[in-house]
């Protein structure tokens, strides 16, 4: 599974953050530019985003509140956001070669990627009933010791249904939910509440290659 080029320590990310936006700066300047795919206004919207992060990445250096730790993690979440939509509309192409990208720290493209399997194993899973009308499902691999997903699995698929009679093929299961965060949670009405709602699921890939269904298990809308 590939590792988020973006995944880093608050030092880490800053550092990267500042030499992608120095690298597009210098290969956008001078009176023949290397890069001229690239608006003025994007560049622009880049180093805005950089200004904002590091100027909540260093309030947070010094003395800080819960309020400056909100603000930085916040700060960060946006830019990283920017950053990504910059880095996929601009830099994944030509002109921008994989020299380029390898001196700004963004990954290139395997050009012969490995085919992804279809998703092995079931999903071994946990229902909780923390709220009224809320169910949730938490999920984790057979050996894992974690609740969370397997590598090479983009998320769940879980199929539901309240019913009086217990479902006996999947078929029977006539309402969808999907989630790639752990756990799933599904909200029902008061009206459902003391109803006993019947579950399977399945791992699915990024490719949409599905796994094996569960066993049917069921839970009482609290």
């Amino acid at each position: 599974m590939a590792v988020d080029y973006l995944l880093l320590t608050d030092s880490e990310y800053d550092n990267k953050f500042e030499q992608i936006n120095l690298f597009v700066n210098q290969k956008c300047s001078g009176a023949t530019p290397a890069w001229t795919h690239i608006p003025d206004s994007a560049r622009t919207e880049l180093a805005d985003a950089y200004t904002a992060w590091h100027t909540a990445y260093t309030a947070f250096l010094g003395p800080h509140t819960q309020v400056d730790t909100e603000a930085k993690n916040n700060a960060k979440k946006a830019s990283k956001k920017r950053l990504r939509i910059f880095v996929n509309q601009y830099l994944r192409f030509p002109p921008v070669s994989n020299e380029d990208r390898t001196a700004m720290g963004i990954p290139n493209r395997d050009p012969h990627p490995s085919p992804v399997p279809r998703p092995e194993g079931i999903p071994i899973v946990e229902v909780l009933t923390p709220h009224p009308r809320v169910v949730r499902i938490r999920f984790r691999s057979e050996n894992a010791k974690r609740w969370s997903k397997p590598e090479r699995v983009h998320g769940l698929e879980c199929l539901w249904v309240i019913t009086e009679t217990p479902p006996t093929e999947i078929e029977d299961l006539i309402h969808s939910a999907f989630t790639t965060s752990n756990p799933l949670e599904l909200s029902f009405k008061e009206s459902e509440r003391g109803k006993r709602v019947y579950f399977a699921v399945r791992w699915e890939s990024g490719t949409s290659l599905k796994g094996d269904w569960s066993d049917i298990f069921n839970a009482i809308v609290p």
